[in-house]
Formats: structure tokens, C-alpha cells, sequence
């Protein structure tokens, strides 16, 4: 049965606009009339995520709205964000336990949403659905809203018939990671804040200030100290030269962004990132809390721990941790336990193996990785929290050292000619 877009008037004259399926456009009217529904407009959703041309109700399909079209345009520029994902999958969990078939559900929950990409989307889910094929690989059509994570655990709740209860646990995970990012991305920025309006102080002060102080000692005649030719060097080049300075950054952070990019070098930035002090362990804390819970949802799924242990290689973000988990799973293949691999690697913190290897020998492995992400999770907030505390006086130091040193560049020469002079 095809999907229609559509867009009218309400009883009280107020615009109103959604999906709906029907046998064909004068069903389609037929049943929003007896909602009370005026069409003025109506379209049907193709296969695939298509629209067809907009049909206006009273001129039959001849007329192309403008106001449609807009709105179309800017449905494709929307962005599906995370938050968005992770609301739609726990209200299609509660939907789907409260009895109502997915199709019907599908549809409910597209004409409510406000986001317009997600809108469309659904209703090619919905249509792609009613014609008989599955839910997860009508999402496995739309990779970068549904990853491939998203779309196995559906896979795996239709296959054991506990989708409801799979979805609820997926919307859970979605919102954990949500909250994972929000905490480390939050607590950075205010240091971010800090460090551009520190940049910005120091520019002003280079550019403008400087170069009217320094000026009376060009006719000094007297050589200057190094610290003071230096200060001078560094605003003559940012004042004259700002554009030059610019280009070589830029090229600089394109040259290493691209080098960033190779295996080779994404390899040893990685490895370089986990020995910082302080940046280190967050970061190695943050991949073992996304392990320990992305795999804990997936085998409480019913996906297979080999085909788990591959899609959680994907969410680590680090080629050291990536590699670390792959030799586990190929450990697994051949007969071992999750453990034993982590173990070896020396990448995995002791007292997480050692949960992971009481749970492997209790048979319950996915509680005890719950146990384990939680606990991680809290002490990547601990961590984030202590980097913060000390960066924050760090910056403070580094700028009132910059401005010590300008100050002291400036008035070194003042204090050397008073002295010459008595």
C-alpha cells in the first residue's frame, strides 16, 4: 500500500501536515475527511526515501508548490541527531509492547516527529515494511542514522521475537553513550573557552599594543636583549606577516590532519595519545567503558559474541584498543575466552579482565559488563572532572607567564638606559 505525504487544513483552519498509507489519493482524502482533514496537497513517499511530484488537491497533480519544494529542501539538510534516534526507539519499544503492529506504529510516530529527514525516512520504512520485508533491513538501508550496531540488535529481536524488550535495551544504550559524550564534551568547554579568549587577548596584545611600545627603542642605538629582539621579531611577524602566519597553519593542520588519516599515522597518534599523562587514561577509560557496554547489550540481544566483538572493534575510536579486540575475537575462534586475549594485550585495565573472566565463569558475563561500564563510566566523569581542575589554573599560569614575559621584554631596555644614563 503506498505512503502519502500530505498537507492541509484542520477543523479550526489550522494547517496540519504528515504521512498517511492509502489504496490511492481519493482514499487518502476520504480518510482525512472523516478526521476532519482538508488536503490541499499531497505526494507519495517512494521507495527508498523519494518523494513524488507534489500534487496541489484541487488542480489535479498540475500544480507544484513552492512552499513544499522549500521544505523538502531544507528536510534534506536536516541532520538526524542521536537524541532524535534514541526517542524514537523507546517510543517504538513502548509502542510495539502495548500490542500495536509495527506498521501502524512506524507510522504514528513519523507523523509526530518534527525533524523532516527522520519524517521521510520513516515512511520508506514503514512502506518497505508493509511490503514484507524487515524491519532491520529496511534500516540497514540508511546506514548513517541506523549503524550497523542499531540494525544487528534489531535483527536479533526479530529473529528471537523480543523486539520490544530489544529496542527499550538499545534506546537504554543509546542514551548511556549520549550521556558519555555530553559529560567528556562539556567539562572541555570551558578550557576550549578559555584558551581561544586567551589566543585572542595575546593577538590584540602582539598586533596593537607591542609594536607602539617597542617603537622608542629603534632609535636607541643600543643593543637590545635577547628576550626584548624576540618580543619585537614575533609582533613584527604577527602584525606584517599575519596572512603568511595563517597559510603555513593552516597548511600545518591540513598536512597533519591528512597524515592523521593514513593507518600508519592514525596508528602511532593513537599510541601517542594513550601515554599522555592524564589525556591517556581518560581516553583509554572512555573505550573500555564503550566495550565493556556496547558488548553487553549485544550478547543480551542474542548477537553472536564473534559477530559482537566486530562491531564493537567499530565504536573505540582507537586503533590500539581496535586491534586489541580483533586479536580477541580471533582468540575466541580458535577456543579461548574473552579474557585471556585482554589479558595478554596489557591495554585493558587488570580489575576489568579479571570481572570479565569471573563473569565468562559464572555464566553471567552480561551483567558483569554492565557492572563493568558503569563503574568505568563513573570514573571517566572523575577523570574528566580532575583534567578540567587542572587545566584550568595550567592556562591561567601559561597566560600570566606571556604576559610577564611582555612585560618584563618591554621595560628591560627603559631600566638598562636609566641606568646608562646615571
Amino acid at each position: 500500500m503506498p505512503v502519502y505525504s500530505w498537507k492541509g487544513l484542520n477543523t479550526a483552519g489550522k494547517a496540519v501536515a504528515g504521512t498517511r498509507d492509502a489504496d490511492g489519493p481519493k482514499a487518502l482524502r476520504q480518510a482525512l475527511r472523516k478526521d476532519g482533514i482538508f488536503i490541499t496537497e499531497h505526494r507519495e513517499v517512494l521507495a527508498g526515501g523519494g518523494r513524488a511530484a507534489p500534487r496541489a488537491a484541487n488542480a489535479g497533480g498540475a500544480k507544484v508548490s513552492v512552499f513544499k519544494r522549500e521544505i523538502d529542501f531544507k528536510g534534506a539538510l536536516e541532520r538526524v541527531r542521536p537524541q532524535e534516534v534514541a526517542a524514537f526507539t523507546r517510543q517504538l519499544a513502548t509502542l510495539l509492547k502495548a500490542g500495536i503492529p509495527l506498521a501502524e506504529a512506524l507510522g504514528a510516530l513519523g507523523e509526530q516527529g518534527d525533524n523532516k529527514k527522520l519524517e521521510m525516512v520513516l515512511a520508506d520504512i514503514r512502506q518497505k515494511v508493509n511490503e514484507g520485508s524487515s524491519l532491520a533491513d529496511t534500516l540497514a538501508a540508511h546506514p548513517k542514522i541506523f549503524p550497523e550496531l542499531y540494525t544487528n540488535m534489531v535483527r536479533s529481536g526479530e529473529a528471537a521475537g523480543n523486539l520490544d524488550a530489544v529496542l527499550a535495551r538499545l534506546a537504554d544504550f543509546l542514551d548511556s553513550q549520549h550521556a558519555l559524550r555530553a559529560k567528556v564534551s562539556g567539562a572541555m568547554t570551558y578550557p576550549i573557552i578559555m584558551l581561544v579568549l586567551g589566543s585572542a587577548i595575546m593577538s590584540v596584545l602582539m598586533v596593537v599594543v607591542v609594536p607602539k611600545i617597542t617603537s622608542i627603542f629603534e632609535d636607541m642605538g643600543k643593543t637590545l636583549p635577547w628576550n626584548t629582539q624576540l618580543l619585537i621579531f614575533t609582533s613584527d611577524l604577527a602584525g606584517n606577516y599575519w596572512w603568511a602566519v595563517l597559510i603555513v597553519a593552516g597548511l600545518g593542520f591540513w598536512l597533519f590532519r591528512r597524515w592523521s588519516h593514513t593507518p600508519k599515522g592514525r596508528a602511532m597518534l593513537d599510541k601517542i595519545l594513550l601515554r599522555i599523562p592524564l589525556i591517556g587514561p581518560l581516553i583509554r577509560f572512555v573505550g573500555v567503558a564503550r566495550f565493556a557496554r556496547t558488548l553487553a547489550t549485544m550478547l543480551s540481544a542474542g548477537v553472536p559474541v564473534l559477530t559482537a566483538l566486530e562491531i564493537v572493534k567499530k565504536v573505540l575510536n582507537n586503533t590500539v584498543l581496535e586491534k586489541v579486540v580483533e586479536e580477541a575475537r580471533d582468540a575466541i575462534r580458535e577456543g579461548e575466552s574473552i579474557a585471556t586475549p585482554l589479558k595478554r594485550s596489557g591495554q585493558f585495565p587488570s580489575l576489568m579482565v579479571h570481572m570479565v573472566a569471573v563473569g565468562e565463569r559464572s555464566g553471567q558475563l552480561e551483567a558483569m559488563l554492565e557492572n563493568v561500564a558503569t563503574a568505568y563510566e563513573r570514573d571517566v566523569e572523575g577523570k574528566v572532572t580532575r583534567l578540567t581542575t587542572i587545566l584550568s589554573p595550567l592556562m591561567i599560569v601559561g597566560m600570566a607567564l606571556c604576559v610577564v614575559f611582555i612585560v618584563f621584554s618591554v621595560l628591560q631596555p627603559i631600566l638598562d638606559m636609566q641606568n646608562f644614563v646615571q
